[in-house]
C-alpha cells in the first residue's frame, strides 16, 4: 500500500523536514529508499573521489568521507539539510569498495564466497540551521553461499556488481546467495534508516 503523499508530507513536516533534504550521494539504491520513505529531497552528487580506503581502521575514514561529502555540498548550498553516507565491505580486515573493473569484482566476489563479512556505512547529516555534523556508524554481518566460477561470471557480466561496494547488490541478483544478514539490512543496501532517523530527531 502506498501512503497518500499529503501523509507522508505532513509527518515529516512534523519530524522537522519542511524543506526537501539535499541527498549528497549519486547512489540510485539510496534516493530509492528515501522515496520509499516518502522523505523529500533532491539529488545533489558531490564532486569527491574517494581514492582507495587503505587497511580497516575502524571506521575512521568512512567517518571522514561522510563529513567531506556533505561539507562540500554544504558549500553549495547554504542553510539546506544535507545527507551523506560512505558504504564498505570489510572481510578479514581488508576493505572492499567499489570494483574498478570487471576483473576485479571477480576477484572480490571468489573471496566473498562461503564467508561471512561486514557492511559497514557512515551516514553523516547537517541540519538546515547547523554546520556541526551529526554522524552514525552501521555495520551488518552478512553469510554467502558458495559461489562457482560460472556463476560469478555470468553475474559480472550483468555489470551489476561495477557500482557498488563489495561487487554486489542485496536488493538485486546478488541477493540470490545471501544465507544470512545480521543487523540492518536497509546498511547492505546503503543507508541505514532506523540511524537516518535517529540523526534526524537528535538534538
Amino acid at each position: 500500500m502506498t501512503i497518500p503523499a499529503s501523509i507522508s508530507t505532513a509527518f515529516w513536516e512534523r519530524a522537522g523536514i519542511t524543506r526537501p533534504i539535499i541527498l549528497a550521494s549519486s547512489s540510485p539504491r539510496r534516493a530509492a529508499i528515501l522515496r520509499s520513505l516518502g522523505c523529500p529531497f533532491e539529488v545533489v552528487p558531490p564532486d569527491f573521489d574517494e581514492g582507495e580506503y587503505g587497511p580497516w581502521d575502524g571506521g575512521e575514514l568512512l567517518r571522514r568521507r561522510s563529513v567531506e561529502k556533505a561539507s562540500a555540498i554544504r558549500l553549495k548550498r547554504p542553510g539546506r539539510a544535507v545527507l551523506s553516507a560512505d558504504t564498505i565491505v570489510v572481510l578479514n580486515q581488508q576493505v572492499f569498495g567499489k570494483p574498478a573493473d570487471a576483473a576485479q569484482a571477480t576477484l572480490m566476489l571468489k573471496r566473498l564466497s562461503e564467508k561471512e563479512h561486514q557492511v559497514w556505512s557512515a551516514i553523516c547529516f547537517l541540519p538546515m540551521d547547523s554546520s556541526v555534523p551529526r554522524i552514525k556508524l552501521c555495520s551488518t554481518r552478512v553469510m554467502f553461499h558458495a559461489l562457482g566460477e560460472a556463476e560469478i561470471s555470468a553475474y559480472v557480466d550483468t555489470g551489476e556488481p561495477l557500482d557498488k561496494a563489495g561487487a554486489y547488490g542485496i536488493q538485486e541478483i546478488g541477493g540470490l546467495w545471501v544465507s544470512r544478514i545480521e543487523g540492518c539490512y536497509f546498511n547492505v543496501v546503503g543507508l541505514p534508516v532506523s540511524q537516518l532517523w535517529d540523526l534526524l530527531i537528535s538534538q
